[in-house]
């Protein structure tokens, strides 16, 4: 089977606003690859992740992701990007007047899902993907930490996205909380799922190795892991 990138960067400096925030990145994503990218807070990850979603443009250098220029991302592509993109924040973003499902439905509405029965069915399928299916009636504040980050994994998957971004998913998550969500991750990308996840927390790559690249001093450079 030919394998297929996700994602391709060849020579891209990212900026923020006027300010050079990382240089001279190499760097691609297979399907099925999940890759880690770690680095001090202010090392530019946010910066990175944010060029790949649309929030800052691509001005220096090429970049693809899931068939998208970034070059030439315009504003009217940026919303069809997001949907084969799932992007996972750090502070969930769910909506706290709403229900699970009511939150999963809105996405599902506002990216154009009209057949009541399919978005019914569809919010089931990612309940069920990260053993939530019981939650669905629940509001967000009834729920922990780690089951709303869950939420927010299933709200990624909705639209069967090619790439999932998380950013910082266990930045607020105790450290117990912080295995139980990336057993999550790791079960989707045995799946098939491609992710590349932003973190700071060392103890996770241990647990969980996998490719890792690293900001420092506005480069990305890919850490190799020594076997114990």
């Amino acid at each position: 089977m030919m394998s297929q990138t996700v994602l391709e960067l060849n020579n891209v400096s990212i900026f923020q606003g006027e300010g050079l925030v990382l240089s001279d990145i190499n760097f691609e994503m297979q399907k099925g690859d999940f890759v880690y990218l770690i680095g001090k807070t202010g090392s530019g990850k946010s910066s990175f992740m944010k060029t790949l979603y649309g929030d800052l443009s691509l001005t220096k250098g090429n970049g693809t992701i899931v068939r998208f220029n970034l070059n030439k991302l315009t504003e009217k592509e940026i919303p069809f990007l997001r949907r084969k993109l799932g992007v996972v924040f750090q502070d969930f973003k769910l909506l706290n007047d709403r229900t699970v499902n009511s939150n999963l439905e809105f996405v599902l509405q506002a990216t154009g899902w009209k057949d009541k029965t399919k978005i019914k069915l569809k919010i089931e399928e990612v309940l069920d993907k990260v053993a939530m299916k019981s939650k669905g009636f629940k509001f967000p504040y009834e729920l922990s930490g780690g089951e709303q980050q869950r939420i927010a994994i299933a709200r990624a998957l909705l639209n069967s996205p090619e790439l999932i971004l998380a950013d910082e998913p266990t930045g607020n998550l105790d450290p117990q909380t912080s295995f139980e969500v990336m057993e999550v991750l790791q079960d989707l990308n045995k799946k098939g799922h491609t992710i590349l996840m932003a973190t700071h927390d060392y103890a996770l790559l241990l647990k969980y190795p996998n490719k890792t690249l690293k900001c420092d001093e506005g480069k990305i450079y890919e850490v190799v892991q020594r076997k114990s």
